[in-house]
């Protein structure tokens, strides 16, 4: 046998049982120069010849003598089979070994390893000498090699070989050559005979180097599989998984991803195929049993959804800007030339008013006038501004077709049409409902049934006894089951069907009490009753039910022929009559109800199931500007406290029973479950108008706190309405059972806790008690009237669950006495821990009383409430009778997740007081009753004043100048729980301070004293302060400190230096200068932050920007220290932040501090988008950002620098986690170019510059570096970080998409280009899901139509659309032309090639698209329709490339169940390659057809017939039949391409870019979705374009073209109710059953069809067409 090839591929001819040697196959790759490397023959002298290496495709058979033979019988064709290989185990270390592979006769045992090929093969003649250059042989058919059995049991990677072999193979030049590459050092193979062997599969292009010398052995078995392993075709290549253990059986390779591809890699080896006579070796090799088919599967799957093809070369588009220059007229003149510009008024900058809640700004009137600090001032500046927009005129048509305005609403039901497949349905259920109304006729019970099938006669013995059911079918027919027993839900052993009954009669011949059914097919049943009264009953119902079938059917003819008649003679008549006297009235008449019926005509797309889905997926969230957003809101609503010790206080006794003494409640929210306060107090005075009189009178001023009121809130906000509030709205971000709503009373200070509360507390008559409490009240009142003490607590839930559901109906606890060891908030906490433990809580001492306090839901419209800062909301009425409802504020957790944005001025701080420890002072003789008086004070001079900023009391001024905490009476070291709240100034400095002045308190008023002189009540006992600002920040921890006995000026100027010295004033410390207060504030402020790092950037913006030198690395410092600030305080103040870190950017002269600028704002959009916050920065985008005024001497523009440091970012040598960040959350940085573009063009009127003017050079360089440095990102990180990768590839896309609206649109076309070039045939699914998702966003632009340009192009004078010279194939000046469309066209023909998975969505791409076309307004005309029309016309082309995968006749036109589509794709395949080249057939098969193609295209001829000459061949060929048939079409489709006046004549690339095409069939979706595709445009483009389509293509194409018509008959085909109610019910098509042959198959119905087909009566039409 001569070897042409020493890794030529070898196939087996089926006819030829045992190999001769009389059969060499060539085996066509690509060719390699003969050179002195070429691999060497034996000759018959033993010598070497030198023989040129042809690599080629398979085409032809070559004898011994060289001569090139017929084809062998049998068809040549089968799986590809490697010969460069020998089988394991027959090959030595030391090389040597049998050559002729497993299809070879073996020589004798005794015979020479190395013989030379002669002994066993004739000699061939030296070819003759050839010119240099590649030889190629001419194209020869492909064969199949038989299949003999193997010698031997199989290893397990010649298993996995097998499982290969048989999953079927490619054929292709360019398949081949990448199936078996290795690496380019690979060492040269060795032959088995010594002899030099080129490397395995030598790659196209590729030349080994390096090798062994030619007296070495052949290589090792173990380095050949290393070589393997390391092929570089082995990890992208195609190929298909093996099992692991089979990988890993092997030595010497490595098991893991690489295995899988090495397998493949080995593909092209020779595997060992079975014989169908013996057990398959394949299977009993495998190491683990029953793995067989799973393994073929896996391998095959593998194979089939990989498909090598050439990547398409790219088109250059055309230069968008000079084309509508240079055709400026012709669009002018042109009818739609709307479809062919952009509008002018595309996108404009708005200024939108904020919106508060509030009647007045938050902001004070003098705020920005006092504001000194660039941090208070750029805060003030983003609660005043308003909101920026850029909006685009026509956005609302730049997503989805769901997303489309203006859409017709969904049709709920389309107009009633009747069809005959479901007439006789129809009537089947009348008689149903008829006979349901009537009661129908049922009858059950036992019977004897004669076997029929026993001989001649029927005798006793062949009766069984069977339990009859008669039922009524849906249809109103009627069944007669019989079963074993009674249980009749199980399926019948039998049906007898009655409406094919002729009659029932008594025969008693075989046995008594017997009654035969005839049937009408003449053959009977025979039954028999067990006595004679059930025989007569059962005749009679059966009668019964024969007589309603008759009348039914002689009704039914009779209705049908008088109804046929009628309508017959009115259509005659009319037509006859109008043709007779008015023929142009008659055609008119047609013309327009033709006209009428196309525009009634429901969309196509509107009944397409997919148009029918409510899938927003793939909606931008609605962005909202920034708001005040509040938690759970409650109602907190104080109606009464009221103890058991009451009597009347007036001094005439005449009035009302009320407490004896005024009390004070004070509201708080307590969270037991993380330990702290959540809100403010809320101060209720609930006293009666005469207990309040027992109060010395203050006169109280409203709104002079701390900020200036206007004075249109002085008039609304009334004095009487703000004094005594009773309602309190609290909020709470986190609700959960654990929060409390704690009520604390107070009331006058009168002495120790116990004896003030120890009337309250017994039960006894009260009347005498009362009378001395309201005396000691009295007095108490009159002489401490300021001070107070506390006295009683009570607590209750809030809520019911996590959820924020109120507790409604919770009630207060016991009112308990209050400890006077545990007064703080801490002690609070503990004893609410135990509120929920009776046992605890039943020690503590009660007193006797009831506060009524209710709680509710606050609704959105809820009047008259101010908030914290006594702001009113818009909803504020100005009448004095309504009361007042007053906003607590809530200490919000520092947590970023519950931060919200802030968006009005606040500025509150909290004080409070903790502890005084007095018990060691020796300053003071008495300082026992210690009240501590608070004040805020801005200077420590001796005469200043404190300002009037502490919120006030109930009953007196609403701000006051002083605030005093709660007595305990002797208590030297006493504790405090009181708040005071603070309305801090705008402008903050050094000398803002809080003074604490001590008093003793004198409680004691014995009538000792009368008779003395008065005793003092208050005596000063100490002085403390707290100054306020520390390094520039507000002091919040909890601070102690020292306490004086005097108050000298310049009190604060006081420092300790050391060593008994100190600067200042001479102050007397009380105790030796012991930190002997503890008091802690909490500031609640939206212009002053706590974070220091934010606090030094500011600060140091704020020198730089007041003229001092800014210096690079000290800003980097400061820059990078932001990394580190609080994630809280980053999102409180996210709007301000982000616009100095921009403005900063523009003002950047280093590199560096550009680049650690964008660190820092990708920094802060990841915390917001890992703490879900993501919306905020949408917000911020949408409406708070604004790029700073241009001005081209000093600043930048954003865009520029943005996207410079973005390229720095992105670089290979960058930070990786920045780098990662950037990608994910890209779409905020992209957003910002875009909105810094629009905000640019227009405030420097650049708009109305020719595109390529807008922007300069530098900043086009810029945008085209970002694409560029982010493909690989995108393309190379889609495994490792698939989240970041799938992110940038859609916001790339969202960008590019919207440069088409400022920028040079040429350009923006070369950048899609960019990015398309980075994708190839063959990539990962994930990868196909990019690029389309790219495609889609793209294609979505609002003015894709435009961009596409459907006009005429073509040289010389100006073209009228008419003239158009239409593409109807893709060729490169269609591509270029109309960019966008043809660049789709390309792709989706390209993933055609693919599996499964990608063409659904390349496919679903461009659906969604075409249904877009079809429901946008702007386009709705027919000539619209018809210009878009044109821009698909390719796809005809791309549909007739793949009719054999389209044209599915042999499946059910219902989508096949999504579960099991694996499963089904490899049952449904053709036996043959899915992947093959097409084959060119002569032109006498068109020839042939001609002259039946109209014929068969007007139904009058079919093509098919035995009278078309070459039919057989035309099947072979194209798979072409009726659709009736149930022929798969598996064999190999053959197009002709070379017709002279065919359609891609002068297509350079084709659709797909190579020549290789799969030819495994589409599924139901696919096909369906294409077919709709090619409707569309069949429906939408003109009659001109249709008919020059007919005119220039050629008959096979024609052919085609109507074969997919036909194919949408079958696909769209109405199969009725019944065959949809079966399919719905998994039942399958309906089929005859077995059981029971009396009727055709329509009447062949079960049980589970009657409840079905009720249903189906009400079904709605556009459900049916999904299923068409």
């Amino acid at each position: 046998m001569a070897l042409c090839s020493s890794s030529a591929t070898f196939l087996k001819p089926p006819s030829l049982q045992q190999p001769q040697g009389a059969w060499a196959w060539c085996h066509r790759t690509p060719t390699l120069p003969v050179t002195a490397e070429s691999p060497r023959c034996w000759g018959s002298s033993g010598k070497e010849s030198t023989v040129p290496v042809y690599r080629h495709r398979l085409r032809g058979l070559v004898d011994p003598g060289g001569r090139r033979v017929a084809r062998p019988p049998g068809g040549l064709r089968g799986p590809r089979l490697g010969f460069s290989d020998v089988r394991p185990g027959e090959q030595s270390d030391q090389g040597g070994g049998d050559p002729r592979g497993p299809y070879l006769p073996r020589q004798a045992s005794g015979a020479a390893r190395c013989q030379p090929p002669a002994a066993r093969l004739p000699r061939r003649k030296a070819p003759a000498a050839r010119p240099a250059g590649p030889a190629v042989l001419p194209r020869w058919p492909l064969l199949r090699p038989p299949r003999p059995a193997p010698r031997r049991t199989p290893r397990p990677e010649e298993a996995a070989r097998r499982a290969g072999a048989e999953g079927g193979w490619w054929h292709g030049g360019a398949a081949v050559a990448a199936t078996s590459t290795v690496a380019p050092s690979e060492p040269r193979r060795r032959s088995e005979r010594g002899g030099p062997r080129e490397p395995r599969g030598v790659a196209r292009g590729v030349t080994p180097s390096g090798g062994r010398g030619s007296g070495c052995a052949a290589r090792t078995r173990g380095e050949r599989r290393g070589e393997q392993a390391a092929a570089p075709g082995a990890e992208g290549g195609p190929g298909r998984a093996p099992r692991a253990h089979l990988a890993a059986a092997r030595p010497g390779r490595t098991a893991g991803a690489g295995s899988a591809a090495a397998l493949v890699a080995r593909m092209s080896q020779p595997p060992l195929l079975p014989s169908s006579a013996e057990t398959r070796k394949f299977t009993r090799a495998l190491s683990k049993p029953g793995t067989a088919a799973e393994l073929r599967q896996s391998v095959s799957e593998v194979v089939r959804g990989s498909v090598l093809l050439a990547k398409p070369k790219l088109i250059e588009p055309l230069d968008y800007e000079n084309v509508i220059v240079q055709k400026k007229t012709q669009i002018l003149n042109d009818c739609l030339r709307e479809m062919l510009l952009f509008p002018y008024d595309d996108f404009q900058t708005a200024i939108l008013r904020r919106q508060g809640r509030y009647v007045c700004s938050t902001i004070p009137a003098n705020a920005q006038q006092e504001a000194q600090s660039l941090f208070v001032t750029e805060c003030i500046k983003t609660y005043n501004s308003d909101w920026h927009l850029v909006n685009y005129k026509y956005e609302d048509y730049s997503g989805e077709f769901r997303q489309l305005p203006n859409k017709v609403a969904k049709l709920d039901k389309l107009p009633v049409h009747v069809y005959e497949v479901d007439e006789e349905v129809d009537k089947d259920e009348d008689a149903a409902s008829l006979g349901s109304q009537k009661g129908g006729i049922t009858k059950h019970g036992w019977l004897y049934k004669g076997n029929m099938n026993s001989a001649i006669s029927v005798t006793m013995r062949s009766f069984k006894r069977r339990f009859f059911h008669l039922i009524q079918l849906g249809d109103g027919s009627y069944n007669l089951n019989f079963y074993k027993d009674e249980k009749i839900s199980k399926e019948p052993k039998g049906s007898i069907f009655l409406d094919s009954c002729m009659g029932v009669v008594q025969n008693n011949k075989v046995r008594r009490f017997a009654f035969e059914l005839k049937m009408q097919d003449k053959s009977s049943y025979l039954l028999a009753a067990d006595s004679e009264v059930e025989m007569e009953e059962w005749i009679t119902t059966l009668n019964k039910i024969l007589q309603l079938n008759f009348e039914a059917a002689m009704q039914e003819k009779r209705n049908g022929d008088s109804h046929e008649d009628d309508e017959q003679s009115k259509i005659e008549g009319s037509v006859s009559g109008l043709d007779s006297y008015l023929p142009e009235l008659a055609k008119s008449t047609r013309e327009a109800e033709v006209k009428l019926k196309s525009e009634s005509r429901v969309k196509l797309f509107y009944l397409d199931p997919d148009a029918q889905k409510l899938d927003f997926s793939s909606a931008e969230p609605e962005v909202k500007p920034f708001e005040e957003k509040f938690g759970k809101r409650i109602l907190v609503k104080c109606n009464d406290l009221s103890f058991n010790l009451q009597c009347c206080v007036a001094e005439n006794e005449e009035g009302p029973t009320t407490n004896v003494e005024p009390f004070f409640v004070t509201l708080s929210l307590f969270d037991i479950k993380y330990n702290r306060k959540i809100s403010a107090d809320f101060h209720v005075d609930l006293n009666h108008f005469s207990v309040r009189q027992m109060l010395a009178t203050t006169s109280p001023s409203l709104m002079n706190g701390g900020r200036q009121s206007s004075p249109a809130l002085q008039d609304i906000l009334h004095e009487a309405a703000m004094q005594y509030p009773k309602q309190g709205i609290f909020s709470v971000t986190c609700p959960h059972p654990d929060i409390f709503l704690v009520a604390r009373i107070e009331k006058v200070l009168q002495g120790s806790i116990t004896h003030g509360a120890e009337p309250y507390m017994k039960s006894s008559d009260s009347s005498k008690v009362a009378q001395k409490v309201l005396k000691n009240a009295k007095q108490a009142c009159q002489r401490l009237g300021q001070y107070r003490m506390p006295f009683a607590w009570a607590a209750r839930t809030l809520f019911k669950d996590a959820s924020g559901n109120l507790d409604k109906n919770a009630r207060f606890s016991a009112l308990y006495k209050q400890d006077s060891n545990k007064l703080s908030n801490e002690d609070m906490l503990k004893l609410l821990a135990d509120f929920r433990k009776p046992e605890k809580m039943a020690k503590l001492p009660v007193i006797l009383g009831n506060l009524d306090i209710t709680i509710d839901s606050v609704s959105s419209d809820f009047p008259n409430y101010v908030n914290s800062s006594y702001i009113p909301t818009k909803q504020f009425e100005t009448c004095t009778k309504m009361p007042i409802t007053f906003e607590v504020e809530e200490f919000v957790p520092c947590i970023p997740k519950h931060t919200q944005p802030y968006t009005i001025y606040n500025h509150h701080l909290y004080v409070y007081p903790k502890s005084l420890k007095y018990d060691s002072q020796k300053s003071f003789a008495k300082a026992r009753n210690i009240a501590i008086c608070i004040e805020f004070k801005d200077s420590d001079e001796e005469d200043s004043q404190p300002l009037k900023c502490i919120y006030g009391r109930p009953g007196g001024p609403v701000f006051t100048r002083s605030a005093f905490a709660a007595v305990l009476h002797h208590h030297q070291n006493p504790e405090f729980y009181d708040e005071i709240k603070i309305e801090l100034p705008t402008q903050l400095h050094e000398k803002h301070h809080l003074l604490f002045t001590f008093f003793h308190v004198s409680c004691d008023n014995s009538s000792k004293g009368s008779t003395k002189k008065k005793d003092v009540v208050e005596t000063q006992v100490g002085y403390s302060w707290l100054p306020l600002l520390k390094d520039g920040r507000v002091v919040t921890s909890e601070q102690h400190i020292p306490v004086s006995a005097n108050l000298p000026s310049g009190y604060l100027g006081y420092q300790e230096l050391g060593m008994g010295r100190h600067y200042g004033p001479e102050i007397k410390w009380v105790d030796g200068s012991k930190p002997l207060l503890r008091v802690s504030t909490h500031l609640v402020s939206t212009v002053y932050t706590q974070d220091q790092h934010f606090h030094n950037f500011f600060q140091y913006c704020q020198k730089t920007e007041s003229g001092a030198q800014a210096l690079g690395s000290e800003l980097v410092k400061y820059l990078k220290s932001l990394h580190a600030m609080e994630g809280h305080v980053m999102i409180a103040f996210l709007p301000t932040i982000l616009n100095q870190l921009f403005r900063v950017l523009t003002r950047a002269t280093q590199e560096e501090v550009a680049v650690n600028v964008t660190r820092v704002i990708i920094h802060v959009v990841a915390q917001c988008h890992e703490e879900g916050l993501e919306s905020h920065l949408r917000s911020y985008v949408k409406y708070a950002y604004k790029a700073e005024p241009y001005i081209a001497s000093e600043y930048k523009t954003v865009h520029e620098e943005l996207t410079k440091s973005m390229t720095t970012i992105l670089k290979p040598s960058a930070d990786f986690l920045t780098s990662n960040k950037l990608l994910k959350y890209s779409w905020f940085f992209f957003e910002v170019l875009i909105k810094s573009m629009a905000q640019h063009l227009i405030e420097n009127s650049k708009v109305k510059l020719l595109r390529n003017q807008r922007f300069p050079a530098s900043y086009h360089h810029a945008v085209e570096t970002v694409v560029n440095m982010l493909m690989p990102h995108i393309t190379q990180k889609f495994r490792d970080n698939p989240e970041a990768s799938k992110n940038a590839n859609h916001s790339l896309a969202v960008f590019i998409k919207r440069c088409f609206t400022f920028m040079d649109r040429g350009f923006v076309f070369k950048q899609i280009n960019n990015y398309i070039s980075c994708f190839a045939p063959g990539d990962p699914k994930t990868l196909f899901e990019y690029k389309f998702e790219f495609l889609r966003v793209v294609c979505n632009h609002e003015h894709y139509i435009p961009l596409n340009l459907p006009m005429p192009f073509g040289k010389g004078r100006i073209q009228r659309y008419q003239d158009l010279q239409l593409d109807y194939s893709l060729t490169d000046e269609f591509c270029r032309n109309h960019f966008l469309v043809g660049l789709l066209l390309r792709e989706v023909g390209t993933a055609l090639q693919e599996f499964r998975e990608v063409r659904l969505i390349a496919i679903g791409v461009l659906k969604n698209l075409l249904i877009k076309h079809s429901f946008d307004d702007r386009y709705a005309s027919r000539s619209h329709q018809a210009r878009i029309a044109t821009l698909y016309l390719p796809l005809f082309g791309l549909l007739i490339e793949n009719v054999q995968r389209i044209n599915v006749r042999d499946v059910s036109p219902f989508p096949v169940n999504p579960g099991s589509t694996v499963k089904e794709e490899s049952l449904t395949l053709p036996a043959v390659n899915p992947i093959v080249t097409p084959q060119k057939s002569g032109s006498s098969l068109d020839a042939s057809l001609h002259k039946d193609l109209f014929g068969a295209i007007s139904g009058i001829a079919s093509p098919y017939t035995n009278s078309t000459p070459n039919i057989s061949s035309v099947r072979n060929a194209d798979s072409r039949g009726s659709l009736i048939s149930t022929d798969s079409g598996n064999s190999l489709p053959e197009r002709n391409s070379e017709k002279s006046n065919s359609l891609d004549k002068h297509q350079q690339s084709g659709t797909l870019g190579n020549s290789v095409v799969r030819c495994d069939k589409l599924d139901q979706s696919e096909i369906k979705s294409l077919l709709m595709c090619f409707l569309y445009i069949l429906k939408s483009m003109s009659d001109d374009a249709l008919f020059t389509y007919w005119n220039k293509a050629s008959t096979s194409e024609l052919m085609d073209f109507f074969t997919i018509l036909e194919v949408c008959l079958h696909q769209f085909q109405y199969m009725g109710k019944r065959y949809i109610a079966r399919n719905q019910e998994g039942l399958g098509p309906i089929v005859h059953d077995r059981k029971s042959q009396t009727l055709p198959v329509s009447r062949n119905r079960t049980g589970m069809m009657h409840a079905r087909l009720q249903q189906l009566g009400s079904l709605d039409n556009s459900l049916t067409f999904n299923h068409m």
